[in-house]
Protein backbone atom coordinates (compact mmCIF):
# COMPACT_ATOMS: atom_id res chain seq x y z
CA UNK A 1 0.00 0.00 0.00
CA UNK A 2 1.27 3.44 -0.92
CA UNK A 3 1.77 5.52 2.21
CA UNK A 4 1.18 9.25 2.45
CA UNK A 5 4.96 9.79 2.65
CA UNK A 6 5.62 7.64 -0.42
CA UNK A 7 2.84 9.40 -2.33
CA UNK A 8 4.28 12.79 -1.43
CA UNK A 9 7.74 11.72 -2.53
CA UNK A 10 6.44 10.30 -5.79
CA UNK A 11 4.48 13.46 -6.52
CA UNK A 12 7.55 15.62 -5.85
CA UNK A 13 9.58 13.41 -8.18
CA UNK A 14 6.99 13.65 -10.96
CA UNK A 15 6.79 17.42 -10.62
CA UNK A 16 10.56 17.79 -10.73
CA UNK A 17 10.68 15.71 -13.94
CA UNK A 18 8.25 18.09 -15.66
CA UNK A 19 9.93 21.23 -14.24
CA UNK A 20 6.98 22.24 -12.12
CA UNK A 21 7.30 23.92 -8.74
CA UNK A 22 3.91 24.67 -7.15
CA UNK A 23 3.32 27.91 -5.33
CA UNK A 24 2.18 27.65 -1.68
CA UNK A 25 -1.44 28.25 -2.74
CA UNK A 26 -1.19 25.53 -5.40
CA UNK A 27 0.43 23.08 -2.97
CA UNK A 28 -2.59 23.19 -0.67
CA UNK A 29 -4.93 22.32 -3.54
CA UNK A 30 -2.71 19.61 -5.03
CA UNK A 31 -2.29 17.95 -1.63
CA UNK A 32 -6.03 17.79 -0.98
CA UNK A 33 -7.01 14.34 0.37
CA UNK A 34 -10.64 14.79 -0.71
CA UNK A 35 -12.30 12.84 -3.48
CA UNK A 36 -14.10 15.84 -4.96
CA UNK A 37 -12.35 19.16 -5.33
CA UNK A 38 -13.56 22.47 -6.72
CA UNK A 39 -11.17 25.29 -7.51
CA UNK A 40 -12.56 28.77 -8.05
CA UNK A 41 -9.73 30.57 -9.71
CA UNK A 42 -9.20 34.18 -10.54
CA UNK A 43 -8.43 35.09 -14.13
CA UNK A 44 -5.01 33.75 -15.22
CA UNK A 45 -4.52 32.06 -11.86
CA UNK A 46 -3.30 28.87 -13.52
CA UNK A 47 -6.43 26.73 -13.11
CA UNK A 48 -5.72 24.60 -16.19
CA UNK A 49 -2.14 24.02 -15.13
CA UNK A 50 -3.22 22.92 -11.66
CA UNK A 51 -5.89 20.59 -13.04
CA UNK A 52 -3.36 18.90 -15.31
CA UNK A 53 -0.84 18.54 -12.48
CA UNK A 54 -3.55 17.07 -10.23
CA UNK A 55 -4.17 14.27 -12.76
CA UNK A 56 -0.43 13.83 -13.24
CA UNK A 57 -0.02 13.24 -9.50
CA UNK A 58 -2.81 10.65 -9.37
CA UNK A 59 -2.55 8.57 -12.54
CA UNK A 60 -0.19 6.04 -10.93
CA UNK A 61 -2.73 5.32 -8.17
CA UNK A 62 -4.88 3.32 -10.58
CA UNK A 63 -3.99 -0.34 -10.89
CA UNK A 64 -3.66 -1.40 -14.50
CA UNK A 65 -4.89 0.75 -17.36
CA UNK A 66 -6.55 3.89 -16.10
CA UNK A 67 -9.28 5.91 -17.79
CA UNK A 68 -9.60 9.67 -17.30
CA UNK A 69 -11.87 12.29 -18.82
CA UNK A 70 -11.33 15.96 -19.60
CA UNK A 71 -14.86 17.40 -19.78
CA UNK A 72 -15.93 20.90 -20.79
CA UNK A 73 -18.93 22.69 -22.23
CA UNK A 74 -17.32 22.09 -25.65
CA UNK A 75 -14.17 20.35 -26.85
CA UNK A 76 -12.17 23.53 -27.35
CA UNK A 77 -12.29 24.33 -23.65
CA UNK A 78 -10.35 21.13 -22.89
CA UNK A 79 -7.39 22.23 -25.01
CA UNK A 80 -5.26 23.81 -22.27
CA UNK A 81 -5.41 20.81 -19.92
CA UNK A 82 -4.98 18.42 -22.86
CA UNK A 83 -1.84 20.22 -24.04
CA UNK A 84 -0.28 20.41 -20.57
CA UNK A 85 -0.85 16.68 -20.00
CA UNK A 86 0.56 15.67 -23.39
CA UNK A 87 3.70 17.73 -22.75
CA UNK A 88 4.13 16.38 -19.21
CA UNK A 89 3.74 12.72 -20.16
CA UNK A 90 6.18 13.23 -23.02
CA UNK A 91 8.75 14.60 -20.56
CA UNK A 92 8.19 11.57 -18.36
CA UNK A 93 8.79 9.26 -21.30
CA UNK A 94 5.49 7.43 -20.91
CA UNK A 95 3.57 8.97 -23.82
CA UNK A 96 2.59 6.46 -26.50
CA UNK A 97 0.19 8.44 -28.65
CA UNK A 98 -1.55 11.82 -28.68
CA UNK A 99 -4.20 12.96 -31.15
CA UNK A 100 -3.70 16.14 -33.14
CA UNK A 101 -7.28 17.24 -32.47
CA UNK A 102 -9.24 17.68 -29.26
CA UNK A 103 -12.71 17.30 -30.81
CA UNK A 104 -12.54 14.57 -29.61
CA UNK A 105 -8.99 13.97 -28.49
CA UNK A 106 -7.09 11.27 -26.66
CA UNK A 107 -3.77 10.68 -24.95
CA UNK A 108 -2.55 7.08 -24.65
CA UNK A 109 0.28 6.10 -22.30
CA UNK A 110 2.62 3.13 -22.69
CA UNK A 111 0.75 1.15 -20.01
CA UNK A 112 -2.55 1.57 -21.84
CA UNK A 113 -3.87 4.40 -19.67
CA UNK A 114 -6.25 6.55 -21.69
CA UNK A 115 -7.17 10.22 -21.27
CA UNK A 116 -10.12 11.37 -23.38
CA UNK A 117 -11.75 14.73 -24.06
CA UNK A 118 -15.54 14.94 -23.67
CA UNK A 119 -18.05 17.61 -24.66
CA UNK A 120 -21.15 18.34 -22.60
CA UNK A 121 -22.86 19.25 -25.88
CA UNK A 122 -23.00 15.54 -26.65
CA UNK A 123 -24.34 13.76 -23.53
CA UNK A 124 -23.86 10.39 -25.23
CA UNK A 125 -20.10 10.71 -24.77
CA UNK A 126 -20.66 10.81 -21.01
CA UNK A 127 -22.43 7.45 -20.97
CA UNK A 128 -19.39 5.33 -21.77
CA UNK A 129 -17.63 3.11 -19.23
CA UNK A 130 -16.91 4.76 -15.91
CA UNK A 131 -13.62 6.67 -15.58
CA UNK A 132 -11.18 6.61 -12.68
CA UNK A 133 -11.08 10.40 -12.56
CA UNK A 134 -12.65 13.42 -14.20
CA UNK A 135 -11.26 16.90 -14.79
CA UNK A 136 -13.96 19.54 -15.29
CA UNK A 137 -12.38 22.18 -17.55
CA UNK A 138 -13.86 25.66 -17.16
CA UNK A 139 -16.36 23.87 -14.95
CA UNK A 140 -18.33 27.01 -14.12
CA UNK A 141 -19.58 26.90 -17.73
CA UNK A 142 -20.92 23.36 -17.43
CA UNK A 143 -24.64 23.12 -16.80
CA UNK A 144 -25.98 21.51 -13.67
CA UNK A 145 -27.30 18.41 -15.43
CA UNK A 146 -23.82 17.69 -16.77
CA UNK A 147 -22.33 17.99 -13.28
CA UNK A 148 -24.75 15.46 -11.84
CA UNK A 149 -24.21 13.16 -14.81
CA UNK A 150 -20.46 13.30 -14.15
CA UNK A 151 -21.03 12.75 -10.45
CA UNK A 152 -22.91 9.58 -11.32
CA UNK A 153 -20.11 8.36 -13.60
CA UNK A 154 -17.68 8.60 -10.67
CA UNK A 155 -19.68 6.13 -8.61
CA UNK A 156 -18.85 2.71 -10.17
CA UNK A 157 -15.10 3.01 -9.59
CA UNK A 158 -15.24 5.41 -6.67
CA UNK A 159 -13.56 7.83 -9.04
CA UNK A 160 -12.45 11.36 -8.21
CA UNK A 161 -13.48 14.69 -9.74
CA UNK A 162 -11.54 17.93 -9.99
CA UNK A 163 -13.45 21.03 -11.08
CA UNK A 164 -11.76 24.26 -12.04
CA UNK A 165 -13.37 27.48 -13.22
CA UNK A 166 -13.77 31.22 -12.82
CA UNK A 167 -17.04 32.54 -11.45
CA UNK A 168 -19.23 33.98 -14.20
CA UNK A 169 -21.47 35.46 -11.50
CA UNK A 170 -22.36 34.52 -7.96
CA UNK A 171 -25.68 32.82 -8.63
CA UNK A 172 -25.87 29.34 -10.07
CA UNK A 173 -24.87 25.82 -9.14
CA UNK A 174 -21.10 26.44 -9.28
CA UNK A 175 -20.89 29.24 -6.68
CA UNK A 176 -23.52 27.48 -4.55
CA UNK A 177 -21.46 24.29 -4.70
CA UNK A 178 -18.35 26.26 -3.82
CA UNK A 179 -20.02 27.68 -0.72
CA UNK A 180 -21.23 24.27 0.44
CA UNK A 181 -17.94 22.47 -0.18
CA UNK A 182 -15.79 25.25 1.27
CA UNK A 183 -17.78 25.06 4.50
CA UNK A 184 -17.04 21.36 4.93
CA UNK A 185 -20.72 20.46 4.58
CA UNK A 186 -19.83 17.56 2.27
CA UNK A 187 -17.39 15.12 3.96
CA UNK A 188 -15.78 13.95 0.71
CA UNK A 189 -15.46 17.35 -0.92
CA UNK A 190 -13.64 20.64 -0.57
CA UNK A 191 -13.58 23.93 -2.43
CA UNK A 192 -10.63 26.27 -2.78
CA UNK A 193 -10.04 29.80 -4.02
CA UNK A 194 -7.01 30.43 -6.20
CA UNK A 195 -6.66 34.21 -6.58
CA UNK A 196 -5.08 35.62 -9.71
CA UNK A 197 -2.20 37.12 -7.72
CA UNK A 198 -1.07 33.69 -6.47
CA UNK A 199 0.33 33.23 -9.98
CA UNK A 200 3.56 34.96 -9.07
CA UNK A 201 4.96 34.33 -12.56
CA UNK A 202 2.51 36.98 -13.78
CA UNK A 203 2.22 39.00 -10.57
CA UNK A 204 5.57 38.87 -8.72
CA UNK A 205 4.26 41.18 -6.03
CA UNK A 206 1.38 38.89 -5.11
CA UNK A 207 -1.66 40.65 -3.68
CA UNK A 208 0.21 43.96 -3.58
CA UNK A 209 1.48 43.71 -7.15
CA UNK A 210 0.96 47.08 -8.89
CA UNK A 211 -1.19 45.52 -11.60
CA UNK A 212 -3.45 43.85 -9.03
CA UNK A 213 -3.82 47.12 -7.13
CA UNK A 214 -4.77 48.87 -10.38
CA UNK A 215 -7.39 46.21 -11.12
CA UNK A 216 -8.83 46.58 -7.63
CA UNK A 217 -9.06 50.33 -8.00
CA UNK A 218 -10.65 50.19 -11.45
CA UNK A 219 -13.22 47.42 -10.91
CA UNK A 220 -16.28 46.94 -8.73
CA UNK A 221 -15.98 45.07 -5.45
CA UNK A 222 -18.09 42.18 -6.78
CA UNK A 223 -16.03 41.86 -9.97
CA UNK A 224 -12.74 41.89 -8.07
CA UNK A 225 -14.02 39.36 -5.54
CA UNK A 226 -15.29 36.94 -8.19
CA UNK A 227 -12.85 37.33 -11.08
CA UNK A 228 -9.62 38.09 -9.21
CA UNK A 229 -10.01 36.67 -5.69
CA UNK A 230 -11.95 33.60 -6.86
CA UNK A 231 -14.64 34.01 -4.23
CA UNK A 232 -18.37 34.30 -4.79
CA UNK A 233 -20.11 37.52 -3.96
CA UNK A 234 -23.67 36.22 -3.68
CA UNK A 235 -26.49 38.73 -3.92
CA UNK A 236 -28.25 39.54 -0.70
CA UNK A 237 -31.88 38.78 -0.28
CA UNK A 238 -32.31 35.22 -1.57
CA UNK A 239 -35.52 33.90 -0.04
CA UNK A 240 -34.16 30.36 0.27
CA UNK A 241 -30.45 30.49 1.12
CA UNK A 242 -30.95 27.04 2.73
CA UNK A 243 -31.09 25.43 -0.71
CA UNK A 244 -27.94 23.47 -1.57
CA UNK A 245 -27.54 21.93 -5.03
CA UNK A 246 -25.15 19.26 -3.75
CA UNK A 247 -27.72 18.14 -1.18
CA UNK A 248 -31.12 18.84 -2.68
CA UNK A 249 -30.54 17.80 -6.29
CA UNK A 250 -30.13 14.19 -7.39
CA UNK A 251 -30.76 12.07 -10.46
CA UNK A 252 -34.37 11.23 -9.62
CA UNK A 253 -36.31 9.13 -12.08
CA UNK A 254 -40.00 8.36 -12.42
CA UNK A 255 -41.01 5.28 -10.39
CA UNK A 256 -43.84 3.56 -12.30
CA UNK A 257 -46.75 2.53 -10.11
CA UNK A 258 -46.07 5.13 -7.42
CA UNK A 259 -48.79 7.81 -7.22
CA UNK A 260 -47.92 11.10 -8.91
CA UNK A 261 -48.97 14.47 -7.47
CA UNK A 262 -49.24 17.65 -9.56
CA UNK A 263 -48.69 20.87 -7.63
CA UNK A 264 -49.27 23.92 -9.77
CA UNK A 265 -49.26 27.68 -9.99
CA UNK A 266 -51.04 28.66 -13.21
CA UNK A 267 -49.83 31.73 -15.02
CA UNK A 268 -49.43 33.13 -18.51
CA UNK A 269 -47.18 36.21 -18.68
CA UNK A 270 -44.87 34.89 -15.94
CA UNK A 271 -44.91 31.09 -16.01
CA UNK A 272 -47.32 28.21 -15.66
CA UNK A 273 -45.54 25.93 -13.20
CA UNK A 274 -46.46 22.31 -12.58
CA UNK A 275 -44.20 20.46 -10.15
CA UNK A 276 -44.43 16.68 -10.52
CA UNK A 277 -44.05 14.88 -7.19
CA UNK A 278 -43.73 11.31 -5.97
CA UNK A 279 -43.43 10.44 -2.29
CA UNK A 280 -40.90 7.77 -1.41
CA UNK A 281 -40.93 6.89 2.25
CA UNK A 282 -40.49 10.15 4.12
CA UNK A 283 -38.95 12.04 1.20
CA UNK A 284 -40.72 14.26 -1.31
CA UNK A 285 -39.21 13.68 -4.76
CA UNK A 286 -39.82 16.35 -7.39
CA UNK A 287 -39.15 14.15 -10.42
CA UNK A 288 -40.20 16.45 -13.25
CA UNK A 289 -41.68 19.81 -14.07
CA UNK A 290 -43.69 21.71 -16.64
CA UNK A 291 -42.61 25.36 -16.64
CA UNK A 292 -43.90 27.33 -19.59
CA UNK A 293 -44.62 30.93 -20.49
CA UNK A 294 -47.45 32.05 -22.75
CA UNK A 295 -49.38 28.76 -22.69
CA UNK A 296 -52.95 28.24 -21.49
CA UNK A 297 -54.24 25.35 -19.40
CA UNK A 298 -55.32 23.26 -22.40
CA UNK A 299 -51.77 23.36 -23.76
CA UNK A 300 -50.25 22.53 -20.36
CA UNK A 301 -52.56 19.51 -20.15
CA UNK A 302 -51.38 18.35 -23.58
CA UNK A 303 -47.78 18.47 -22.34
CA UNK A 304 -48.68 16.59 -19.14
CA UNK A 305 -50.47 13.86 -21.05
CA UNK A 306 -47.38 13.29 -23.17
CA UNK A 307 -45.14 12.54 -20.18
CA UNK A 308 -44.56 8.95 -19.10
CA UNK A 309 -45.70 9.60 -15.53
CA UNK A 310 -49.18 10.76 -16.60
CA UNK A 311 -50.80 7.34 -16.08
CA UNK A 312 -49.97 7.50 -12.35
CA UNK A 313 -51.35 11.00 -11.67
CA UNK A 314 -53.69 10.74 -8.68
CA UNK A 315 -53.64 14.05 -6.82
CA UNK A 316 -53.47 17.74 -7.65
CA UNK A 317 -53.16 21.07 -5.85
CA UNK A 318 -53.47 24.54 -7.36
CA UNK A 319 -53.31 28.19 -6.37
CA UNK A 320 -56.66 29.46 -5.06
CA UNK A 321 -56.64 31.88 -8.00
CA UNK A 322 -56.94 28.86 -10.25
CA UNK A 323 -60.58 28.52 -9.23
CA UNK A 324 -61.45 31.95 -10.56
CA UNK A 325 -62.95 32.83 -13.96
CA UNK A 326 -60.99 35.46 -15.89
CA UNK A 327 -62.84 35.79 -19.22
CA UNK A 328 -62.46 32.05 -19.64
CA UNK A 329 -63.05 28.79 -17.78
CA UNK A 330 -61.14 28.50 -14.50
CA UNK A 331 -58.02 26.27 -14.68
CA UNK A 332 -59.55 23.92 -12.09
CA UNK A 333 -62.56 23.42 -14.34
CA UNK A 334 -60.42 22.77 -17.40
CA UNK A 335 -58.33 20.14 -15.59
CA UNK A 336 -61.45 18.45 -14.25
CA UNK A 337 -63.31 18.50 -17.58
CA UNK A 338 -60.39 17.29 -19.69
CA UNK A 339 -58.64 14.88 -17.33
CA UNK A 340 -61.01 14.11 -14.47
CA UNK A 341 -58.35 15.40 -12.05
CA UNK A 342 -59.75 17.28 -9.07
CA UNK A 343 -57.45 20.06 -7.85
CA UNK A 344 -57.70 21.13 -4.24
CA UNK A 345 -56.84 24.70 -3.23
CA UNK A 346 -56.83 27.09 -0.31
CA UNK A 347 -55.62 30.58 0.48
CA UNK A 348 -51.99 30.50 1.59
CA UNK A 349 -50.32 33.14 3.72
CA UNK A 350 -47.03 34.11 2.08
CA UNK A 351 -44.64 34.12 5.02
CA UNK A 352 -46.14 31.04 6.67
CA UNK A 353 -45.94 29.18 3.37
CA UNK A 354 -42.33 30.25 2.91
CA UNK A 355 -41.42 28.95 6.36
CA UNK A 356 -43.14 25.67 5.53
CA UNK A 357 -40.90 25.12 2.52
CA UNK A 358 -37.83 26.18 4.50
CA UNK A 359 -38.67 23.44 7.00
CA UNK A 360 -38.76 20.82 4.26
CA UNK A 361 -35.37 21.96 2.98
CA UNK A 362 -33.79 20.88 6.26
CA UNK A 363 -31.93 17.61 6.53
CA UNK A 364 -33.85 14.77 8.19
CA UNK A 365 -32.15 13.91 11.48
CA UNK A 366 -33.01 10.22 11.10
CA UNK A 367 -32.11 9.57 7.46
CA UNK A 368 -29.50 12.34 7.11
CA UNK A 369 -31.06 13.06 3.71
CA UNK A 370 -32.99 16.12 2.56
CA UNK A 371 -36.73 15.89 3.16
CA UNK A 372 -37.31 17.19 -0.35
CA UNK A 373 -35.16 16.47 -3.41
CA UNK A 374 -35.26 17.68 -7.00
CA UNK A 375 -34.34 16.23 -10.36
CA UNK A 376 -31.97 18.51 -12.31
CA UNK A 377 -34.67 18.49 -15.00
CA UNK A 378 -36.74 20.87 -12.82
CA UNK A 379 -34.99 23.96 -14.13
CA UNK A 380 -37.85 26.36 -13.45
CA UNK A 381 -38.04 25.94 -9.69
CA UNK A 382 -34.26 25.48 -9.48
CA UNK A 383 -33.81 28.85 -11.17
CA UNK A 384 -36.00 30.38 -8.47
CA UNK A 385 -33.69 28.91 -5.83
CA UNK A 386 -30.79 30.57 -7.69
CA UNK A 387 -29.11 27.36 -8.91
CA UNK A 388 -29.58 27.69 -12.66
CA UNK A 389 -30.60 30.26 -15.24
CA UNK A 390 -34.29 30.63 -15.96
CA UNK A 391 -35.49 28.19 -18.65
CA UNK A 392 -37.72 30.98 -19.97
CA UNK A 393 -35.03 33.44 -21.08
CA UNK A 394 -31.69 32.11 -19.83
CA UNK A 395 -31.29 34.95 -17.34
CA UNK A 396 -30.66 34.82 -13.60
CA UNK A 397 -34.08 35.18 -11.99
CA UNK A 398 -34.03 34.01 -8.38
CA UNK A 399 -36.80 34.54 -5.85
CA UNK A 400 -35.60 37.40 -3.64
CA UNK A 401 -36.54 39.81 -0.91
CA UNK A 402 -36.63 43.50 -1.74
CA UNK A 403 -33.33 45.09 -0.79
CA UNK A 404 -32.04 48.65 -0.73
CA UNK A 405 -28.85 49.76 -2.44
CA UNK A 406 -26.82 48.70 0.59
CA UNK A 407 -28.20 45.18 0.41
CA UNK A 408 -30.51 45.49 3.42
CA UNK A 409 -33.86 43.68 3.21
CA UNK A 410 -36.78 46.04 2.87
CA UNK A 411 -40.31 45.07 3.91
CA UNK A 412 -41.62 41.86 5.39
CA UNK A 413 -42.58 39.95 2.24
CA UNK A 414 -40.48 38.87 -0.78
CA UNK A 415 -40.91 40.33 -4.24
CA UNK A 416 -43.85 38.61 -5.90
CA UNK A 417 -41.98 37.39 -8.98
CA UNK A 418 -39.71 34.52 -10.01
CA UNK A 419 -41.59 32.27 -7.61
CA UNK A 420 -44.04 30.20 -9.67
CA UNK A 421 -42.43 26.83 -8.94
CA UNK A 422 -41.85 27.77 -5.31
CA UNK A 423 -45.50 28.72 -4.91
CA UNK A 424 -46.57 25.41 -6.42
CA UNK A 425 -44.44 23.56 -3.86
CA UNK A 426 -45.87 25.60 -1.00
CA UNK A 427 -49.45 24.93 -2.14
CA UNK A 428 -48.76 21.21 -2.13
CA UNK A 429 -46.98 21.14 1.23
CA UNK A 430 -49.59 23.19 3.04
CA UNK A 431 -52.47 21.30 1.44
CA UNK A 432 -51.13 17.96 2.63
CA UNK A 433 -49.42 18.86 5.89
CA UNK A 434 -50.83 22.21 6.98
CA UNK A 435 -48.62 24.82 8.58
CA UNK A 436 -47.39 22.60 11.43
CA UNK A 437 -43.87 21.38 11.98
CA UNK A 438 -42.76 18.41 9.91
CA UNK A 439 -41.61 16.56 13.01
CA UNK A 440 -45.15 16.66 14.39
CA UNK A 441 -46.97 15.43 11.30
CA UNK A 442 -49.37 12.63 12.15
CA UNK A 443 -49.93 9.33 10.41
CA UNK A 444 -53.26 10.45 8.97
CA UNK A 445 -51.49 13.23 7.07
CA UNK A 446 -48.88 10.81 5.77
CA UNK A 447 -51.57 8.40 4.58
CA UNK A 448 -53.06 11.08 2.38
CA UNK A 449 -49.93 10.91 0.26
CA UNK A 450 -50.04 7.26 -0.72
Amino acid sequence: MTTAINRESLTSYLYSRVDFTPTPAQEIILASPYRFNLVAGGEQAGKSMIAAKYLLARFLETEGRGLYWLVAADYERTRAEFTYLAEDFAKLGVLKEVSKRVDPGHITLVDGTLIETKSAKDPRTLAMRAPDGIIGCEASQLDMETFFRLRGRCAPKRGWMFLGGTFEGSLGWYPQMYTAWASGAEPEARAFSLPSYTNTHLYPGGSTDPEILKLKEASSDDFFMERIEGKPSPPRGLVFPEFRPDMHISELEYDPGTPVHLWMDPGYAGAYAVEVVQVRGEQICVIDEIYEQGLVTDEIIDIARSRQWWKDVNFGVIDIAGTQHQAMAAPTEVWLDQTGLYLSSQKIRINEGTERLKGWLKIDSKTHSPRIAFSPKCKGVLSEFGSVASPIDGQTRAYRWKVDRDGNIVGDTPEDKNNHGVKALIYGLVDRFGYGYIEHRNKISVKRWV
